[in-house]
């Protein structure tokens, strides 16, 4: 890639994410798209119609866009945040602020002393064809002295990064303390989730037996327990009651259109009538089928061995949760239990003993899916090293009779079709996560996470690396084999345009495209003007997508890092790259998405992780580097910063990792304390105790109105 390639791919990017901002801006104060750029403020009734504009008659402001988001963006405190949204969302937040602080003073020290220092490096003519090599280390003569400022910064690189690290981690480490201080009224901290509860031997129930066990092994503290039922024959009819509730105010909705039309006739609002009263019948029999598997379920011992025991103490569940039950560790396997509003009712029926295949049949696809994943990407770097495929492919060189094209298919193509293929693995992921078997939406999530983020460093880093550096190579690696630690030392600083234009692609398109959310725009259009249209619409309510989000972050992040010695040209594009997400995402934070779980920041021990294995990665690559410029005493040098950067990493294992995993007894009695001094601990107990019913056994409420279907069936047992 030439440097036209590099600025034509810059200015495309640039240009499409005005366009996209521009559009959005104006998008955004038009009151028919509220429920998509307000769909948070309107879910939780903050606000009707779109902030700040007159909905009830056009106005030429309507079509000025609006900037005040970016300017919200900067006013929005870290405390607004945390109360409003959580800690999950908070740690969000923090990643692109720690991605500013870290490449901005990067970038400075970089772009002051380490680039001149390149780009005068060179003791001979620059014969490159690369266009960013004359600014990296590859332009640095071999055995130069030089290289002892780029081993130091190195060095100030990676005690920068470690110390913006431990001090993330010990300030989130106090806010998850003070947080779930803050949440005491919360269920799930007065409760456990008990899985492979053996049959009573007296009453052959696990209801019984669950009674038994605890009333005898934690006296002081056990309250009662919520044993679950197989009801999935139960789910599925309840399912056909809301389907057939939805066909009725469908056609409610068309019986009323047809009666204030003129040119309906009378007789066509009779059918609509009667097919009303028809499909009311078939509800309210369904309903009654519905009441009596409800009745005859707890009449039957449908039972499962997992019950969620609930504890008159924090302390209790706390002691309860992390102990060992039964000399047999595959009974009476306790944890603590997730939120009711997270938990993910269907694989709680998944017996335990089944879970590890289960992990190995989801390890098994995700490795094939990154195999699979080899082929577009190995394409896209042929697209990269257009002179190399002209070669191997002379077809190829019928991009040169158009002027310009050349520019635009190497420049700006690779990083879009890259960005177009990942797009989709966040949803390959989490589909199979939803597989594993996990029993809470957040623990899916971060699972999700986490196969995301390794397929991204497998794929997207290294094989971007060890397919540009092949096709780079190919050839004349083996006429001249003396040549090749020299070739492979330089085709890593020769990926660095590639990245550049990722980064481009990804944080201008990406961010922008995050923002607009046309996918949504065109299906609400496509509703508004077919099926739904003239009904009463709703706001498109969705949880922040951590597992889509986070992995592309923290790869960004990981290629800055390994870069940042490499080719510091590199690093003001990162600091763009988080500044424009952080903008973004407060945004859709205080616009858009809801809160759905809270884990009380537990996704900032994966991002901790995230950042040490960059730092490591860039450690070990500098020690080949070093090695490859023909100065082994710089190589030596690092090992001991690469031992001290694990070390750290341990250290924080140590001294954070566990209060994330887990709560303290001494929280968890301070809390008690807290509870009973304000008196509030017998109404918190109370309310745990009926917040894990399964959601077959509660009241159905149809929402019908003027019928006999919407008043409560039966009440949890």
């Amino acid at each position: 890639m030439n440097t036209e390639s590099l600025v034509v791919s810059a200015a495309i990017n640039i240009g499409l994410a005005m366009v996209i901002l521009s559009l959005f801006a104006l998008l955004k104060k038009q009151p028919f798209c509220a429920r998509i750029y307000y769909a948070r403020r309107l879910s939780l009734g903050h606000c009707t119609s779109v902030p700040n504009s007159d909905h009830q008659s056009f106005n030429f402001r309507r079509l000025i866009p609006e900037v005040d988001w970016i300017c919200r963006a900067f006013r929005v405190t870290e405390e607004e945040i945390l109360e409003n949204c959580g800690l999950d969302v908070l740690v969000f937040v923090r990643l692109f602020k720690f991605g500013i602080r870290f490449f901005l003073v990067c970038s400075i020290v970089g772009l002051l002393v380490l680039l001149p220092l390149n780009y005068t490096g060179s003791t001979g003519p620059n014969t490159s064809s690369h266009s960013m090599d004359a600014f990296t280390i590859s332009n640095i003569s071999r055995g130069s002295d030089r290289l002892w400022v780029h081993f130091s910064f190195l060095c100030f690189v990676s005690c920068y990064g470690m110390y913006l690290l431990y001090k993330e981690y010990n300030d989130i480490f106090i806010k998850r303390i003070q947080q779930i201080c803050n949440r005491r009224h919360e269920p799930d901290q007065f409760t456990i989730v008990v899985r492979e509860i053996p049959l009573c031997n007296e009453h052959k129930t696990r209801g019984c037996s669950v009674d038994h066990f605890f009333s005898k092994h934690h006296p002081y503290s056990y309250q009662s327990f919520q044993i679950l039922y197989d009801g999935k024959h139960l789910d599925d009819l309840i399912c056909q009651a809301k389907s057939l509730t939805k066909k009725i105010e469908d056609l409610r909705h068309l019986s009323s259109t047809k009666k204030h039309s003129r040119n309906s006739s009378v007789s066509d609002a009779w059918k609509y009538d009667a097919k009303i009263e028809q499909l009311e019948d078939m509800l309210q029999t369904l309903v009654r089928e519905i009441r009596r598997i409800q009745c005859r379920m707890t009449i039957e011992q449908k039972e499962l061995p997992v019950a969620f025991v609930t504890f008159s103490s924090r302390w209790g569940a706390v002691l309860a949760a992390q102990s060992q039950q039964h000399t047999n560790p595959l009974l009476w396997i306790t944890e603590v239990a997730p939120e009711p509003r997270d938990v993910i009712w269907q694989n709680l029926a998944i017996q335990y003993r089944h879970l590890p295949l289960y992990r190995i049949v989801i390890l098994v696809a995700a490795s094939l899916l990154t195999i699979f994943f080899v082929l577009p990407v190995t394409a896209v770097q042929g697209i990269a090293k257009y002179d190399r495929l002209k070669k191997w492919f002379p077809p190829a060189m019928a991009v040169d009779l158009i002027p310009g094209l050349r520019s635009i298919v190497t420049g700006y193509l690779p990083s879009a079709i890259l960005n177009g293929f990942i797009y989709t693995v966040p949803f390959a992921m989490i589909g199979l996560a939803r597989l594993a078997g996990y029993i809470s939406r957040s623990k899916k999530d971060l699972n999700a996470c986490n196969m995301v983020f390794y397929f991204l460093v497998g794929n997207v880093f290294f094989l971007s690396l060890l397919s540009g550096s092949l096709l780079d190579q190919i050839g004349e690696s083996f006429s001249h084999p003396k040549d090749i630690p020299n070739r492979l030392a330089s085709a890593v600083s020769a990926q660095a345009d590639f990245f550049v234009t990722y980064i481009l692609t990804s944080g201008l398109a990406g961010f922008s495209l995050e923002i607009l959310q046309p996918g949504l725009l065109l299906w609400d259009t496509l509703k508004s003007y077919t099926w739904d249209r003239g009904k009463k619409k709703h706001p498109y309510v969705y949880s922040l997508p951590y597992y889509r989000i986070i992995p592309f972050v923290a790869l960004c992040m990981l290629i800055g890092i390994v870069y940042a010695v490499v080719s510091p040209l590199l690093l003001p594009f990162l600091a763009g790259y988080f500044l424009l997400g952080y903008v973004v995402f407060i945004n859709q934070i205080e616009d858009v998405y809801i809160t759905t779980y809270e884990t009380c920041g537990l996704y900032w021990p994966y991002i901790h992780h995230y950042i040490i294995v960059a730092i490591i990665l860039m450690q070990v690559t500098m020690i080949g580097l070093f090695g490859l410029k023909a100065k082994p005493s710089a190589s030596f040098s690092v090992i001991p910063l690469l031992v001290v950067t694990v070390l750290f990493n341990e250290y924080c294992k140590i001294r954070f990792l566990p209060t994330f995993n887990q709560v303290s007894v001494q929280d968890a009695k301070n809390n008690d304390e807290l509870d009973k001094k304000d008196g509030l601990m017998e109404e918190n107990v109370r309310k745990a105790l009926d917040a894990y019913s399964p959601p077959c056994l509660l009241p159905l409420d149809l929402g019908l109105e003027g019928t006999s279907s919407t008043k409560p069936f039966l009440s949890p047992t």
